[in-house]
């Protein structure tokens, strides 16, 4: 289960007071503690999935919301309104246009998609060169709004620049109409942070990494305006770990919270970081801290992952249980549903994970992480004609590289007549992608390590992945650099990394198959099956190809 933001969260998930309703005070026959804060710590966790890397969120990922319960909150909003002059002053404002228009590399990467079952061969040629000659001549415009009289204008600033505006279901909306306000109101230094985290959640939800460098704007005139505003700060936290920046992630939610030490969004992003860092044993201690100064949906998320890290899947569970539960908003429902979903189907419970993804679909047939989930175990469960159906919906919406390398594993697994030409296309598209994150400033080497040691160049993985453990010391990142050494034939560098990767009690059986492989490819034939098998038994069907070749090779140790 990769680490998730919920910018989505609701004001209900805010309003639990510390000593009734935080993750450490639910009910249970055990108590909830923190991870262990022994040597296990030197490996931690980061997802390599492309929905963080181009889009979440990071993913991304949302964060928490606002309405955080600090005594100079009300202060800073009132001089946030004071801010904001009468006079009708215009200015120009990032992402002006339409909120919803797309960068003409994002339209290229997705007409790609779209067209690539009718016209494969020539036109992955045509969009891949269409979309190389926009990536040179394009750049984001930060000029004036023109959508004019069509956009529905703001009549208070309280309505303008509430952070609510995200979670009412509407982001276009929300967008359009901060803009309108912005025009107007271009010294509303609380209106310009809404925008900016307006831009980081729409990056996400869209999968159009064009809208960074637009956050990116918006958050600094808002400190422009006002150094130090908490929510810009926690804003810019959240923007450096949707481009896996994660130090400057973890340096921004600091100074957010050395002026506001309840902020909500800051304490999660923190959290965050420090587990994307590989720095267990403090992110234990703050998913702790948050716990008792702001618990609700955000934290409870988060602390059940920390515990997940280091194999405590009980809590995990429970943790998670109970914060659904207590879920009332949409966003809320589908994206606690959704965590339970990816924790069931990490353990091979495929029947769960199927209720949990409808749960979460239920409330929003329209997200993502459930859509993807979803498909994924159908393919484990062995309905592989729903899972391509469900993946190929997905992709043709979001073509993004974690969907695609499992849409183009599932053709290379069915092994149709023109599957192998299929899969290449996906593959290709993902390498697209990766360039276009790239230039947007997302650092996406984990993903390029994770494509490319499969299905790509095993020189540019390794490479990629020594780029990543440089940056930061994570079970995903052991685990990125053991497999792209062994696919490079250096099986003897790649084990202690291997070994690191599942040293923290983390279940995973990409992880435990990796090991295995390279156990084996070392001489270690016991250990090799031992990890194997432990791999199958875990989760039998955790990839379309990775399953396949386990037990192969299990049945070749034997």
């Amino acid at each position: 289960m990769s680490p998730r933001t919920n910018d989505d969260a609701t004001p209900d998930a805010e309003k639990a007071t510390p000593d009734e309703n935080t993750a450490a005070a639910m009910p249970d026959e055990s108590t909830v503690e923190p991870a262990p804060a022994d040597g296990t710590a030197e490996a931690a966790v980061a997802d390599g999935t492309a929905e963080t890397a181009v889009a979440e969120t990071v993913t991304a990922t949302p964060a928490a919301t606002a309405g955080d319960e600090d005594p100079g909150a009300p202060a800073r909003e009132a001089d946030a309104a004071k801010a904001a002059p009468a006079d009708g002053t215009a200015e120009a404002v990032p992402g002006g246009g339409t909120a919803d228009a797309v960068d003409e590399r994002v339209a290229a990467v997705r007409r790609l998609s779209r067209s690539q079952r009718r016209w494969r061969a020539a036109q992955l040629g045509f969009c891949a060169a269409a979309l190389a000659v926009a990536m040179t001549a394009g750049s984001v415009v930060l000029g004036a709004l023109r959508d004019g009289a069509t956009t529905p204008a703001v009549a208070a600033v309280s309505s303008g620049v509430s952070p609510q505006l995200l979670a009412s279901g509407d982001l276009d909306a929300s967008i359009r109409s901060l803009q309108t306000h912005l025009r107007t109101q271009p010294k509303d230094f609380g209106g310009w942070a809404t925008l900016g985290l307006a831009y980081v959640e729409q990056a996400r939800t869209k999968g159009d990494p064009s809208r960074y460098p637009q956050a990116q704007e918006a958050l600094g005139r808002s400190l422009k305006l006002r150094p130090d505003y908490d929510p810009a700060l926690a804003g810019q936290a959240a923007l450096a770990a949707a481009r896996h920046d994660f130090t400057g992630a973890l340096k921004y939610a600091d100074l957010a919270l050395e002026q506001n030490p309840y902020s909500e969004r800051a304490l999660s992003s923190r959290i965050d970081a420090l587990v994307e860092l590989g720095r267990y044993d403090e992110a234990s201690k703050a998913a702790d801290l948050a716990d008792s100064r702001k618990p609700g949906v955000p934290v409870f998320t988060r602390f059940a992952y920390v515990h997940e890290l280091s194999g405590d899947v009980k809590t995990a569970r429970r943790v998670l249980e109970q914060a659904l539960a207590t879920a009332t908003g949409r966003g809320d429902i589908s994206y606690v549903a959704s965590a339970l979903g990816q924790l069931a189907w990490n353990q091979g419970d495929y029947h769960s994970a199927l209720t949990y993804y409808a749960r979460a679909l239920a409330a929003d047939d329209t997200y993502l992480p459930a859509l993807e989930g979803r498909a994924r175990t159908q393919a484990a469960l062995g309905d592989r004609a729903a899972a391509i159906k469900g993946m190929e919906q997905i992709v043709q919406r979001y073509p993004l590289p974690q969907p695609l390398v499992e849409l183009g594993e599932l053709y290379e697994a069915r092994g149709a007549a023109g599957d192998a030409q299929k899969a290449r296309d996906q593959y290709a598209l993902v390498n697209a992608w990766i360039s276009l994150a790239h230039s947007y400033g997302v650092n996406a080497d984990l993903d390029t390590a994770l494509a490319a040691a499969d299905h790509g160049d095993h020189e540019a993985a390794l490479t990629a992945a020594r780029a990543e453990w440089a940056r930061r010391h994570t079970v995903h990142t052991a685990d990125a650099l053991a497999w792209a050494l062994h696919v490079s034939g250096r099986d003897a560098e790649a084990l202690p990394y291997a070994r690191r990767a599942t040293a923290t009690g983390y279940r995973n059986a990409s992880f435990l198959y990796h090991l295995g492989v390279i156990e084996g490819a070392n001489g270690h034939t016991g250990k090799a099956r031992t990890a194997l098998k432990a791999a199958l038994d875990l989760n039998p069907g955790f990839s379309p190809l990775g399953a396949r070749e386990a037990r192969e090779a299990l049945e070749a140790a034997k």
